[in-house]
């Protein structure tokens, strides 16, 4: 039996959602005569309270977008220093669209009101200015840690103080909605973008939504098409989105309780330093190096056909997703007791 915790990126699409991609109605999207892209579009957009979609292949792909409509060059986004927009996008922003980043050290991924207002820069000609703040919910690697919504009205206090644009990146944002019980909505008020993943949890094979105001579309598509996002009948791949928002939202929960299971399991192993602690469907912990390390860890797992990340210093991440059962986690929880 393999079973594969790299990540929710690895999911297969299930029978039910290849029938609706090959079943989906097409056209030229450039020409925006794509229906199933359309519908998809309009089905996120109203999920959020946000204006408009905007289909992308990737969740790179719409973070960098945003960034590239909500700054000019020189100007400097604030994030945590574990945000995805920083670590794992190759530099594109700096390259994209000529801007710096100004981390900031936060609580596992999440950052405060209080730290975002004192790092904005004052109008300076020797420094950058401040034009944006990026969010990313839930946080990857504060081990899937959700934001509280208080905290982000607390941020959106300090962005309309100092005229400061707001963005999320939602890559694992149904999950957060699905462990917090947060009405969606509430998030289309408060950002001026989100890029919501539809590749990872949910299952699709890809894409993400970037949901924009109205205002922002026609430069967003603009955009879009100079980063070489423009697709044409691209609805086969819009409709595993589609079906996805509509049927693996709830579902979510079975990967929380699955990934807490797994967690308190390692919790209570003599050869496990530290858990983090377990919000949603990523659980990140620490092998104990008086036994092991995180490299000899996940090849003993290996050896089962057990597989997960090393993820910096001496953690592992594991992932629970709609390809992992219970069958799985049982498989799993018996090779940690033999550890």
């Amino acid at each position: 039996m393999r079973v594969d915790y790299r990540s929710d990126t690895v999911t297969k699409p299930t029978p039910e959602m290849l029938s609706a991609m090959m079943a989906a109605e097409v056209g030229d999207d450039i020409f925006n005569e794509d229906p199933t892209i359309n519908a998809l579009q309009q089905k996120a957009a109203e999920m959020f309270g946000m204006d408009v979609g905007m289909f992308c292949p990737s969740g790179t792909m719409a973070n960098q977008i945003a960034i590239r409509l909500l700054t000019r060059p020189q100007d400097q986004v604030i994030c945590h220093k574990y945000a995805h927009i920083y670590l794992y996008e190759g530099g594109g922003s700096a390259t994209h669209s000529g801007i710096t980043t100004r981390i900031l050290e936060g609580d596992r991924g999440r950052i405060r009101a209080d730290e975002v207002e004192a790092n904005i820069n004052p109008r300076d000609i020797h420094q950058p200015e401040t034009r944006l703040v990026s969010l990313e919910n839930t946080a990857n690697k504060g081990g899937g840690s959700c934001y509280p919504m208080e905290w982000i009205d607390e941020i959106v206090e300090v962005c309309q103080k100092h005229s400061l644009k707001l963005h999320l990146d939602g890559a694992r944002l149904c999950n957060a909605l699905i462990a917090t019980h947060q009405d969606p909505k509430e998030y289309g008020k408060k950002f001026e973008t989100i890029s919501l993943c539809l590749s990872k949890g949910l299952g699709a094979p890809v894409g993400t939504v970037l949901l924009m105001k109205e205002e922002y579309y026609w430069q967003a598509l603009r955009i879009r098409k100079m980063f070489g996002g423009g697709m044409r009948q691209a609805g086969y791949l819009a409709a595993a989105g589609l079906y996805a928002l509509e049927h693996h939202v709830e579902r979510l929960a079975d990967d929380h309780k699955r990934a807490k299971i797994l967690g308190d399991a390692l919790a209570q192993h003599p050869k496990i330093a530290s858990v983090m602690p377990i919000e949603t469907n990523i659980l990140i912990f620490e092998p104990d190096t008086k036994y092991m390390d995180n490299t000899e860890f996940i090849h003993q797992m290996a050896q089962k056909d057990i597989h997960m990340f090393p993820f910096g210093a001496n953690y592992v991440r594991m992932v629970t997703h709609l390809d992992i059962d219970d069958t799985m986690i049982d498989y799993t929880l018996e090779a940690i007791k033999q550890l």
